[in-house]
């Protein structure tokens, strides 16, 4: 999960966002820095041979099992 405004609804809430942060490898969202970060290096020449790949920017959350199960904090 990236940490944005939108996202207000779990990461104001210490109960919700412990229980979002608990399915998230690294522990926490990612900042929206961190995001723009990845769009910067698929922008870049260094990116050049990357082609027809899906990315995900999660903090690990779509390597497990769980991530495919909806689940929510509400």
């Amino acid at each position: 999960g990236i940490n944005a405004e939108y996202m207000g609804a779990w990461t104001g809430d210490d109960k919700k966002r412990t229980e979002v942060c608990s399915h998230i490898p690294l522990g926490r969202p990612g900042s929206p820095e961190e995001l723009a970060a990845t769009f910067a290096f698929l922008a870049s020449s260094d990116a050049g041979y990357i082609t027809g790949q899906t990315l995900y920017a999660c903090g690990g959350l779509t390597l497990y099992p769980e991530f495919r199960t909806a689940w929510s904090t509400e």
